[in-house]
């Protein structure tokens, strides 16, 4: 053997199998124990969307409204939804000039002015007011009471 030559010591190759093996078995369960809680979260998540899809349904739509706020327009994408745009604009202004014509003529027909509803609103949240008042004034006397006791 020359002076630059080192001795080096091979692993016995049971060694070697056991190390792969450890390792392997190491690997596969944890693979295994991943795969496990990826189904246990994804079924928990369908079960949130079966019991609430109408707040899956909001959420993909904020999600989309973010993405696409976040994205930048094209100028063929402009070009192409502006009118779409517009027309969607002009139907949602003639759609709520049609509700507020008809909710005014329906209070008229009943004989109602905006002044006399003012009044019954006004009228309604002040009993309102006065009921959560002395409930809880109730409320108070009776915590006492049963504090006394």
């Amino acid at each position: 053997m020359s002076k630059r030559e080192t001795p080096t010591a091979e692993p016995a190759p049971e060694t070697s199998k056991t190390a792969l093996s450890d390792a392997y078995g190491k690997v596969s369960d944890r693979v295994a124990a991943a795969y496990a809680a990826a189904r246990e979260k994804t079924a928990g998540a369908g079960e949130k969307l079966e019991s609430n899809p109408l707040a899956a349904l909001l959420g993909g739509i904020a999600i989309g409204a973010i993405a696409g706020a976040l994205l930048p327009r094209l100028e063929k994408e402009k070009e192409l939804l502006a009118p779409l745009g517009e027309k969607i604009g002009d139907a949602a202004r003639a759609a709520l000039d049609a509700g507020k014509s008809a909710g005014t003529d329906a209070l008229a027909e009943a004989g109602l002015s905006s002044d006399q509803i003012r009044a019954q609103v006004s009228k309604l949240v002040e009993q309102a007011l006065k009921a959560a008042s002395e409930a809880g004034t109730a409320a108070i006397e009776a915590a006492r009471e049963s504090a006394s006791r």
